[in-house]
């Protein structure tokens, strides 16, 4: 009955240590967002008429997305235009120097144009002798 007794509870002891281990957590893997490096600007425009017109640009891929009057339009940046022209067979925008023009090319009509005033600086400093 001794030769039982101590295999039985070292056996018991066995059992009950991995009985009571609880089992491990799983390492968490995090995998993060990819992140956007693209050079994107967002600006929203309103001529004297109301209308709103908003110009997303992304320098990166060169292209920018016009939303007006509920519609979109991807264009394509023209390196062969002043300042920043883009257009597509239909359409070109342009902001030349503040003057803002969204047009549809093949029948030249300005679907959106704003001029946007130049910030003017405080009264200007004279010097006196």
């Amino acid at each position: 009955m001794k030769k039982l007794l101590l295999p039985v509870l070292f056996g018991l002891t066995i059992i009950s240590l991995t009985a009571c281990k609880h089992p491990g957590k799983d390492a968490e893997t995090i995998t993060a967002a990819p992140e956007n490096t693209d050079d994107i600007s967002k600006n929203v425009y309103v001529d004297s008429y109301g209308e709103k017109i908003e110009v997303t640009i992304n320098n990166t891929k060169n292209t920018a997305t016009i939303h007006l009057n509920g519609k979109t339009f991807d264009l394509k940046k023209s390196d062969a235009l002043p300042d920043y022209t883009a257009s597509n067979e239909e359409y070109q925008y342009s902001d030349i120097k503040g003057n803002i023009t969204f047009l549809k090319k093949n029948v030249d009509m300005v679907l959106f144009h704003l001029k946007q005033s130049k910030k003017e600086s405080g009264p200007a400093k004279m010097a006196s002798y």
